[in-house]
């Protein structure tokens, strides 16, 4: 019997707020960790799987988008809802160090630090999502109102095809 992997930071925050999830496991041995592959390993909707993406903003602050796997970022509405004039990814190698997160594993939940957190406007059609439960491989399944209340976060159209 394989032994089961201690709980995230994400889930130990969801746990100390009373929020309830559900844990997805997926296997990563193949490799495909991206968005599409989480969710078709998981048997959900992709619409309802959620990505993590860091940025930096012009202002040298730190902003969290949280979108659709399978859209991209809009960097223009993404600046335009933190209220800057340029937001850009940050550079993955160093998300570990802004985040405490790797990539695959970045959640919402549980960052290093409470970043100005934005949720893309398609969060209020579904009565949960899923984000990554904060370690490859993991993800939860929560009631997006919680989750951006949790995060304080703030919904905004965000995401593009």
């Amino acid at each position: 019997m394989a032994k089961k992997e201690a709980k995230t930071n994400a889930m130990r925050m969801l746990e100390i707020e009373g929020i309830p999830y559900t844990e997805h496991t997926y296997d990563t041995d193949d490799g495909a960790i991206d968005g599409i592959s989480v969710a078709k390993k998981c048997n959900e909707n992709p619409d309802q799987v959620y990505k993590t993406l860091v940025t930096e903003g012009n202002d040298r602050n730190y902003y969290v988008f949280v979108i659709p796997v399978a859209m991209k970022l809009d960097l223009k509405a993404a600046a335009k809802a933190a209220g800057v004039r340029s937001v850009e990814m940050i550079p993955q190698k160093e998300l570990l160090k802004v985040t405490g997160y790797i990539h695959g594993g970045c959640s919402p939940v549980g960052m290093k630090k409470l970043f100005q957190t934005f949720y893309d406007e398609t969060v209020i059609l579904y009565d949960s999502i899923m984000v990554s439960g904060g370690r490859v491989g993991v993800q939860v399944e929560v009631n997006p109102e919680q989750l951006i209340e949790l995060t304080k976060g703030t919904i905004a159209p965000l995401a593009r095809e």
